[in-house]
């Protein structure tokens, strides 16, 4: 029997802000290594600080354009550096954003892939744990495997794209296994 696979559409965050930022570096080289019929979006929301007070209404324009570019996605990509042993605060306040408010979260099930990026040989093993925590009690879908960390990242960039094919080799087969769980989790739906 003929399997026709269903189009992806993955949102691709990048957790630094930086000009020349090492993360959206890894997602271009990702979204042009793509599988047929599988698209990635990088978004960069600009947002405001994460304040309670704030989410009790319907919230700032920007979130609530940022929770719909979640909600309209299949599958979410994250890309964080590592600042002092953590993810950086923007994408912490981009995550608290997106897990609120309490029990509606648009992460919760939602399949997502966690990828740190370094200067350092490590590649952020220490921001890749915080990140797969903070996921975990969204309670975001995690793709599983083995940690997707990039080391000495620096070296593997040119021109603003990953290029470094065994780096890119090592991130799309847990993309690949992220891109397998937003078709099952969109035939349930359907089901």
């Amino acid at each position: 029997m003929l399997e026709i696979l269903s189009p992806v559409r993955l949102l691709g965050l990048p957790g630094s802000l930086r000009q020349a930022s090492f993360s959206r570096a890894t997602l271009i080289g990702l979204r042009d290594s793509l599988p047929e019929k599988v698209t990635l979006e990088i978004h960069e929301p600009q947002l405001p600080l994460y304040n309670e007070d704030d989410d009790r209404s319907n919230g700032p324009e920007q979130v609530l354009k940022f929770r719909d570019a979640i909600k309209n996605s299949d599958g979410v990509v994250i890309v964080t550096p590592e600042y002092n042993h953590g993810v950086p605060g923007v994408l912490k306040n981009a995550l608290d954003w997106a897990s609120r408010p309490f029990g509606r979260s648009v992460l919760a099930k939602k399949p997502t892939l966690a990828i740190s990026v370094s200067s350092a040989f490590t590649g952020g093993v220490r921001a890749h744990a915080q990140l797969n925590e903070t996921l975990l009690a969204i309670p975001a879908l995690v793709a599983g495997g083995p940690q997707i960390v990039i080391g000495n990242i620096g070296e593997k960039i040119a021109d603003g794209v990953l290029v470094d094919q065994p780096s890119l080799h090592f991130a799309l087969a847990a993309l690949r296994q992220m891109i397998s769980m937003c078709r099952l989790s969109s035939s349930r739906l359907m089901a």
